[in-house]
């Protein structure tokens, strides 16, 4: 026996009217009698659908520009009437109330818009009351009610007309669509109206996750995995132009080499392997960045994440295409850039169009998550005019242009963090240690012969000597760091002593996880 509940009489309102006449005609066709608010109930009319409006059922005029219209015991009765208990139907007999066996209702377009910089007063006329109240009402009631709440839902509305209405799986379905949709809506208003009590960080926020892609697997084979949008927008809304379907180091990889990319405003590539940069480079153009990129440790690029904050060139490509790379992600590909790196099956090719970062960062901690500003390398300290020069002789305008670079790009490296620089380009990267002496002489081995000259930057100041030591004695003629350690005056004693520049800013740039 089936099960699928027919459909005899229709509740429409609707803000977005994209298929409203192909609907209305469909219902008409099938005998099922349409009742509409104002324009919907116009928009029906003038397509030859016979549709009564809410004010005839209900007696009561529509007022205050349409606020109040359907909200109305009569409109909520023949809602929320369960039409499989004796008391509710003989309670509506008896008042003359008519059940509803369907409501297809949209909501004003709040996050649209709030996009769009509307005003305070504006923003708030698109709250909608009377729609999230009948569309939790229906889907409270699909037992007897079927309810539409998006217009991507009609192909399957009109397949439900046809087979005699919807079955209970089905109600149950778009009820439970109703709930997540009039959710992410309340959630939108409130995080807009926190916004808006002028603090940084919210008191209360809240986000709506939606499944994208089940993924192969998590970090390792053995966990599972999905990727979900809903935060800020960023790479979960990229296209993938070619290659393997991503995964979720994949994932983690690009977002760390996109940031990494967009932390400056010259052509910029960063080169990333297990969230840490192998390279990063400024360049005339983004070939010449790429390049110089992979020169600071072409074996640890082996099988790296690449960002570019500049559409690939086809000069660049040709050089990636050279080498084993598992992501590449840009704003953008020449054309012939596209068709020299679709030639490669491993490589996944992706595409992002958005290259400006959230001010808020949101991390997971077990029972919560932690909310922080962005680190946007925007701090007073971060410029080099404010900088104070606290050893050795002023540096040159080149050289202080690499130290600015080295300042910028350290921010990407997991701390304890050293970075040596030349010529635009990262030289050595000393990533992750458990104390700064570590990360010194990695960044230092990994440079070899190319830290004479180089300069370091240095992501927290130095607690000891030491670490500034391990960079002098290889030849490192500036430094960078934040300063600030109860010991530096020995530190700038070390830096005198050796004759190099050392500069402190005051501001740090420590990446924990």
């Amino acid at each position: 026996m089936s099960d699928r509940k027919k459909i005899r009489r229709a509740l429409i309102s609707v803000y977005d009217k994209s298929r409203l006449e192909e609907i209305g005609k469909a219902l008409s066709a099938a005998g099922i009698q349409i009742v509409s608010t104002g324009s919907t109930a116009k928009t029906l009319a003038a397509a030859g659908v016979k549709v009564t409006e809410v004010s005839t059922v209900t007696g009561f005029p529509e007022i205050m520009g349409g606020r109040v219209k359907t909200l109305h015991p009569i409109i909520h009765s023949g809602i929320l009437a369960d039409q499989n208990n004796p008391e509710h139907v003989s309670a509506i007999k008896d008042l003359g109330i008519e059940a509803f066996d369907l409501v297809i209702i949209n909501l004003y377009p709040f996050a649209e818009t709030i996009a769009s910089g509307a005003s305070f007063e504006e923003s708030i006329e698109q709250i909608d009351i009377g729609g999230p109240s009948m569309l939790r009402g229906a889907a409270k009631n699909h037992g007897s009610v079927g309810v539409i709440c998006k217009t991507d839902q009609y192909d399957h509305l009109i397949t439900a007309i046809a087979a005699g209405g919807f079955s209970a799986q089905e109600r149950q379905s778009l009820a439970l669509e109703v709930f997540r949709t009039t959710a992410e809506y309340d959630l939108t208003i409130a995080n807009w109206l926190g916004q808006n009590q002028n603090s940084v960080l919210p008191e209360w926020f809240g986000r709506i996750f939606k499944q994208e892609n089940i993924l192969r697997y998590g970090e390792n084979p053995h966990q599972a995995a999905a990727i979900y949008s809903g935060g800020p927008a960023g790479i979960v809304e990229s296209k993938q132009l070619h290659g393997k379907e991503m995964s979720f180091n994949n994932y983690t990889d690009a977002d760390a080499a996109w940031r990494a990319a967009f932390d400056h405003t010259e052509p910029c590539v960063a080169i990333i392997k297990h969230a840490n940069p192998c390279g990063i480079a400024i360049g005339k153009d983004i070939a010449t960045a790429y390049s110089k990129a992979h020169e600071c440790d072409p074996v640890s690029a082996f099988g790296g994440v690449v960002a570019a904050n500049r559409i690939v060139s086809t000069e660049m490509a040709q050089a990636l295409s050279e080498i084993f790379t598992e992501v590449v992600i840009a704003p953008g590909y020449e054309s012939g850039a596209l068709e020299i790196l679709c030639q490669k099956p491993s490589i996944r090719i992706v595409q992002c169009d958005v290259t400006t970062l959230n001010a808020i960062e949101m991390r997971t901690v077990s029972g919560g998550i932690l909310l922080q500003e962005l680190d946007a390398i925007d701090a007073p300290g971060d410029l080099p005019s404010s900088w104070k020069l606290v050893a050795g002789p002023r540096v040159s305008p080149e050289t202080l242009k690499d130290l600015e670079f080295a300042w910028r790009a350290v921010r990407a490296v997991k701390s304890n963090a050293i970075l040596l620089a030349k010529d635009g380009a990262s030289v050595g990267v000393g990533m992750g240690q458990v104390n700064r002496v570590d990360s010194a002489e990695l960044a230092v081995k990994r440079a070899g012969n190319r830290a004479v000259g180089s300069v370091a930057s240095s992501d927290a100041f130095f607690p000891f000597a030491d670490g500034l030591q391990i960079l002098i004695a290889a030849g490192i003629s500036a430094v960078v760091s934040p300063g600030g350690s109860v010991r530096d005056e020995e530190v700038i004693a070390a830096a005198e002593q050796a004759g190099i520049s050392l500069y402190f800013t005051g501001t740090r740039h420590f990446s924990h996880a």
